[in-house]
């Protein structure tokens, strides 16, 4: 079945509208969550936060990514503004923590947000790039 021009565009551009919704969304969760003077979660060993924060980022990373491949062909491209974004948000997250009382502004928080961000480019990109290769 073949599809017209203007059905591809209007279906691409409802693509586009929707992986930009999800990424406004989660990054507004984010910043929620950090809003929060306490977060409640169990706890089981030392630095268990990190995994946390490495989890969430490394889903802001697929939510960028998603986005970023509707404005950008290369993959080094996108793996490079969506590893530079998600860390930035997460420099930008610590330092708003630093004003929320009963919070504080860590830098192994940013360090960990920018890990899980790293591991989800660097599994997107090889994927991205075995499509192109293959």
């Amino acid at each position: 079945m073949d599809m017209d021009n203007n059905s591809l565009t209007g279906r691409n551009n409802r693509l586009k509208f929707a992986d930009l919704f999800l990424l406004c969304g989660y990054a507004a969760f984010i910043y929620w969550l950090s809003e929060q003077p306490k977060l409640y979660a169990p706890m089981w060993f030392a630095h268990q936060d990190k995994i946390y924060h490495a989890g969430a980022y490394s889903i802001l990373a697929l939510l960028t990514w998603r986005s970023l491949r509707h404005f950008i062909a290369s993959p080094s491209g996108m793996a490079l503004l969506t590893l530079l974004f998600c860390s930035f948000y997460g420099a930008t997250d610590e330092w708003h923590q630093y004003y929320v009382a009963g919070r504080t502004a860590d830098y192994t928080d940013w360090l960990a947000d920018t890990a899980g961000a790293a591991v989800a480019v660097l599994v997107l990109f090889n994927n991205t790039k075995a499509k192109y290769d293959g």
